[in-house]
């Protein structure tokens, strides 16, 4: 049947397009885990804050899930394949086992994590960053961070306090196979030294060590962060840490004046070692101030306190003020010694006053005649001489 004049011809391929991209829209997306929230659809973003009650990673989170956020949990240990569907009770997932292909992000604060068994993380082949910040980890497994290929960005700041040197050991080992790691988060730790295997990881960008209990960096951890060919030279974060500035910083002052773009926060680096370096700016000081007990060629030994001319030139100044500070009294009192003596005559004068006049009036209350006379008695009768009683 033809169309009427007047009428638009009906265009059936763009209306069956439509209709497919309604039912498409139509469809209902993935479920949202169980006390979790999704933002944007579970493609952007997922994140569970339930508390304690969540102890173990959600399992239906929607496999094309992006970005995974468990903050405030208390899962205590994760178990190998955790997000892949391992089984709480120690059961690990089939070899291979893929749940969430798309991951790219974990983030896990604040959940009072403690261990981490070796292959906590298998099966998430696209995790870029993963975040373990604030838990207090107490044991990690060696193969922890296995099979993640892409792993990017690894922060474990403020988390590695409370599992002392068993726990920054097996840090040594989990690190080795992360060979794209480009950042990685060590601030916080109360460490006493680096990992040497992150030291020597080969594309790392950043490392971020500050708020620790770091001395200072040895020969063997400078040359570990050399970089050969065309090699990223790893920045290092180094401020709030306890440097120690005797002749073992020799070396790293040298390697910090030679390339100070690697700290970029040089400036911040204080003494807290010997005392006369006391809050010294580290890179503003002389490889002659780093003294040694010994003082050899080579820089070794124990420092001491500084008892050379710099401190012999501070008790001299200090003796020399204390001397100016005497000749100015001493002139000023003479300058002004005939006021200081009228000042004295008139003080003199005026004690002498008031001691006459206490003298004065004891000499009055002490007359008998000035006594008061006694008071009649009552009820006794006034009598003049000429009564003749």
């Amino acid at each position: 049947m033809a169309p009427r004049a007047g009428q638009p011809e009906p265009r059936g391929p763009l209306l069956q397009g439509l209709l497919l991209v309604a039912a498409a829209l139509s469809q209902p997306a993935a479920p949202c885990p169980f006390q979790c929230y999704c933002f944007g659809g579970p493609k952007l973003l997922l994140r569970c804050a339930s508390g304690a009650e969540l102890r173990q990673p959600p399992r239906d989170v929607p496999p094309d899930a992006r970005n995974l956020t468990i903050v405030g949990a208390n899962l205590t240990v994760l178990r190998a394949a955790a997000f892949a569907g391992g089984d709480a009770d120690g059961e690990e997932v089939a070899a291979g086992g893929v749940r969430l292909p798309l991951l790219t992000a974990l983030r896990l604060t604040h959940n009072n994590i403690e261990v981490v068994e070796d292959g906590a993380f298998d099966g998430l082949p696209s995790l870029a960053a993963l975040d373990l910040s604030h838990n207090p980890l107490r044991a990690l497994g060696t193969g922890a961070f296995r099979e993640l290929p892409t792993l990017r960005s690894l922060q474990l700041n403020h988390a590695l306090a409370r599992g002392g040197p068993a726990l920054l050991a097996a840090l040594d080992d989990a690190l080795v196979p992360l060979g794209e790691l480009r950042l990685l988060g060590l601030a916080d730790n109360a460490l006493s030294r680096l990992p040497s295997a992150a030291l020597r990881l080969p594309h790392l960008e950043q490392l971020d060590a500050r708020l620790n209990k770091l001395t200072g960096l040895g020969p063997d951890d400078l040359r570990a962060l050399e970089r050969d060919g065309d090699l990223p030279v790893p920045r290092l974060l180094l401020a709030d840490n306890p440097l120690r500035c005797g002749c073992a910083a020799r070396p790293l002052l040298a390697w910090l004046r030679n390339a100070t773009e690697r700290v970029p926060d040089a400036r911040r680096l204080r003494c807290t070692a010997p005392r006369p370096l006391h809050d010294r700016p580290f890179v503003d000081l002389d490889e002659a101030q780093l003294l040694c007990a010994d003082r050899d060629a080579e820089g070794r030994g124990e420092e001491v306190e500084l008892t050379g001319p710099e401190l012999e030139a501070s008790y001299v100044f200090f003796g020399l003020v204390l001397a100016l500070i005497g000749l100015i009294f001493l002139m000023v009192l003479y300058l002004n010694r005939r006021g200081i003596q009228r000042w004295m005559r008139n003080l003199r004068e005026a004690c002498r006053d008031q001691m006459e006049g206490y003298h004065y009036r004891y000499e009055q209350d002490a007359d008998p005649r000035r006594a008061p006379a006694p008071a009649a008695p009552a009820g006794s009768r006034a009598t003049s001489p000429s009564s003749g009683l």
